[in-house]
């Protein structure tokens, strides 16, 4: 809609230019809209950013583009307002050729060229392999999905992948926890209580089972000498100590058997868990790999190279601080393992020679001061640091009507994805997830999600949606011709078949908006406010007139607002059903 704008505005400060009352001008001219429709459709303070160079007032300035401003078929008239803005009223025809648009363009309305074909990896979700996703997992899973369509619908070729975190000491937990999980379904009597420290989910029992018919009874024996976990009065010692002494008694092969059962288990449930919600990855990334094909030792040589580290303590630390990080941080340990941080140091390394554009990684809010680290390795080892993007994803709150809902603890009291899939379906808890921005609290109303009615946003535009094919359907029934190509649109002028237009004409923008400001909300919001104005539109008018030339107009318009719903539903991975 801008265009119409445009180019008769850029023509009437060519004739200034060529007139001597006005130097070079931006060929890129931007616009705002108006608060208020008495303020018009479009505004520009063109005049007072020129008005300078002119030596005039901007008003002054905005009179004389107003007097040379060319006739044109899609503007009305253009008003000066305050210091000098220009303010431009749009004729119907205009609302008219966006509702056109929609229905041509069909599933590539709103697409973008922002990206320019431009490489983007996408990492999200990346929970470590030690339980079931839960529903704080589940809003960085739809965050993150919903992204990468947006970017794609942008322009940009996004690579999403998911980094498995499946090496280090949540790991040696989780295949202790197995065991011990393991002794109690063969029979065998623990000396002390379950540790506190490890997962005691139902799901380790589940994985338990399946060893013991897989190994038998024979890592029975194993438990013989246990150490007395009840005599070490730390938790995280006495967790320590059992991993140490499993992987003692069992030996490289048959320890790798027991962590093995547990990570593709849980991994395996995660990749289908994750693909039911409509999230899909190109990548499935191993830390271990990282170890395993020396791109850590290589990271770490790198920084030993460029004078980047030193020894302290046994262990061997980063000069982060000299890249701007609060504090110096630990690379290896005293034991020669490597922590955490050198498999992230190694991990985005290795990412940003992958010939990406940019780097975007989503984290839980609680990571925010991992910024400074990970940028400062990047730095340190000749990467671009500017290339890596971090967003940060804010807990999710479930709620039952005012009632909180226990969220996860390592004793395995939580609410999965998949129990929050199936209470409320994939496409409530899709736009739920995702109806804030996601550096902010959510809370997620399950009552609210199961509504059927307009207190419900997805329903409610859902419906819109359906409303549209049951026109289609009644129309069919009672023998009334349908639009079969596009049909006369002059007929469009009531007020609100032109507010409807307008919604359409600012769907592009909301696009472009949302991939920019990385915000899929933008667009569920979007997708609220015309959905109500459908409605409206709806209980207010009467589409199926006997009058053909109206009727035909209506249905294709009420066929670009379906296709538009249809797209930004898409964008969200929420489905536009025909039928409710």
């Amino acid at each position: 809609m801008k265009n119409f704008v445009v180019e008769p505005l850029l023509l009437a400060l060519q004739a200034l230019q060529q007139q001597g009352l006005l130097p070079e001008f931006p060929a890129q001219l931007d616009f705002d809209r108006p608060r208020q429709a008495e303020h018009g459709h479009l505004a520009s303070n063109v005049a007072l950013l020129l008005a300078k160079g002119a030596g005039k007032k901007p008003r002054d300035l905005a009179a004389a583009i107003v007097d040379v401003f060319p006739a044109s078929p899609w503007i009305e008239r253009v008003e000066i307002a305050g210091p000098g803005f220009l303010n431009f009223f749009l004729r119907p025809i205009a609302f008219q050729a966006v509702v056109a648009q929609a229905l041509e363009q069909g599933r590539d309305f709103g697409r973008q060229d922002l990206g320019a074909g431009q490489r983007l990896h996408l990492e999200f979700v990346s929970a470590n392999p030690t339980g079931p996703l839960h529903v704080g997992h589940g809003r960085g899973a739809a965050y993150g999905a919903s992204l990468a369509e947006i970017l794609r619908f942008c322009g940009y070729e996004v690579f999403c992948e998911y980094y498995v975190n499946d090496a280090g000491r949540q790991m040696d937990i989780l295949a202790a926890s197995v065991y011990l999980r393991y002794l109690e379904a063969a029979g065998e009597k623990l000396p002390w209580e379950f540790p506190q420290s490890s997962y005691r989910g139902d799901y380790v029992r589940e994985i338990a089972a399946h060893l013991l018919a897989a190994e038998g009874h024979g890592w029975c024996g194993v438990a013989a000498n246990m150490p007395n976990l009840a005599a070490i009065e730390d938790g995280d010692q006495a967790i320590d100590s059992l991993i140490a002494y499993l992987k003692t008694s069992f030996g490289p092969e048959a320890y790798g058997r027991l962590h093995a059962a547990g990570l593709q288990e849980i991994l395996g449930d995660i990749r289908d868990d994750l693909a039911e919600f409509g999230v899909v990855y190109q990548n499935w990334y191993s830390e271990r790999s990282l170890m395993q094909n020396g791109a850590v030792e290589r990271a770490m040589a790198r920084f030993q190279e460029g004078g980047h580290c030193y020894r302290a303590e046994g262990a061997l630390w980063f000069r982060s601080t000299d890249f701007g990080d609060d504090k110096d941080r630990v690379l290896q340990r005293e034991n020669g393992a490597y922590t955490y941080f050198a498999s992230d140091v190694a991990y985005h390394f290795e990412k940003s020679t992958r010939g990406f554009t940019q780097l975007i990684d989503m984290w839980g809010a609680d990571h925010h001061g991992y910024i400074p680290r990970v940028r400062a390795s990047m730095q340190a080892l000749g990467a671009d640091a500017n290339a890596l993007e971090v967003l940060l994803v804010q807990f999710a709150i479930l709620y039952r009507g005012t009632e909180k809902v226990s969220m996860s603890t390592r004793a395995g009291e939580f609410v999965t994805l998949r129990e929050l899939r199936k209470e409320v379906g994939n496409d409530a808890a899709r736009f739920f997830y995702v109806l804030r921005r996601a550096d902010q609290h959510l809370d997620f109303d399950l009552e609210l999600a199961t509504k059927h009615s307009e207190e419900n946003p997805v329903y409610y535009i859902q419906y819109a949606h359906a409303r549209v094919h049951s026109l289609r359907r009644q129309a069919t029934e009672r023998g009334l011709t349908l639009p079969t190509e596009l049909p006369d649109l002059a007929s469009l002028t009531d007020p609100r078949e032109l507010e409807l237009a307008d919604l359409l004409w600012r769907f592009p923008e909301q696009v472009a908006s949302a991939g920019r400001d990385r915000e899929p909300h933008q667009i569920a919001f979007y997708l609220k406010d015309l959905a109500a104005s459908f409605h409206t539109y709806y209980n207010a008018t009467r589409i199926l007139v006997e009058e053909n030339e109206l009727r035909l107009a209506r249905l294709a318009l009420a066929n670009a607002v379906a296709q538009t719903l249809a797209n930004g539903l898409a964008l969200l991975g929420v489905s536009a059903p025909e039928k409710m």
